[in-house]
């Protein structure tokens, strides 16, 4: 009963500050509108407004921290398992090591990704402003950035899910080893496939120049 009144006041509390940040959004909206000033409510104005270093840097932040965390959190779910089983059946301890270095895998893709987007970043004299290209860059860096973390993010979710249950059914059949293995292994290409959308995204981005 205490677990239900908890939950029913958690979504209460969800639902009423989106509702609130809903209503004020409404109301400034409607505020510039009404009083002439609706032009206020650029949203192209404010993205050319930020330096597209910002976009970069936020886009190879996004890379290499959502890939680690990816990482440590399918260590976590698969080495759980693995070292619990390995209670009872010491003999998947040394084999089921490889989930653990599929996960690790996952935050090596997003250091690869990082020095590779970080090599497009070049100090420019911005007294005269950003060039089309230079917004261009970092735009393209930022969602090639975001696409290669969530990518790794889901891979090492995937990946650890997938090596935990290949440690608790070796230790009933160590049969069902290799077969479970597999599907850890499509598992862990959807962050090469994080890696080529990070690629196509950003293989047309220049080495920033500025207004020459």
């Amino acid at each position: 009963m205490a677990a239900y009144y908890s939950y029913s006041y958690s979504s209460y509390a969800r639902n009423l500050l989106g509702a609130t940040i809903a209503s004020l959004a409404v109301w400034a909206g409607l505020y510039l509108l009404l009083t002439g000033r609706g032009e206020r409510f650029n949203v192209g104005g404010y993205l050319l407004r930020i330096s597209p270093y910002m976009w970069a840097l936020y886009g190879i932040s996004f890379c290499i921290g959502l890939s680690v965390v990816g990482a440590a959190w399918g260590i976590f779910i698969a080495g759980s398992s693995i070292l619990g089983g390995a209670v009872r059946t010491p003999r998947i301890a040394t084999k089921n090591l490889i989930s653990i270095i599929f996960c690790e895998v996952v935050a090596i893709y997003g250091v690869i990704m990082a020095i590779v987007f970080s090599a497009k970043i070049q100090a420019v004299n911005s007294s005269s402003g950003f060039s089309r290209s230079d917004y261009y860059t970092g735009f393209s860096l930022f969602w090639g950035g975001l696409a290669v973390g969530l990518s790794n993010l889901i891979c090492g979710l995937a990946v650890g899910i997938t090596g935990s249950n290949a440690a608790v059914a070796d230790a009933h059949d160590q049969q069902l080893f290799v077969k479970i293995l597999v599907i850890e292994i499509f598992g862990s290409v959807i962050g090469l496939f994080g890696l080529i959308v990070g690629l196509l995204v950003t293989g047309k981005a220049e080495d920033f120049a500025g207004i020459i």
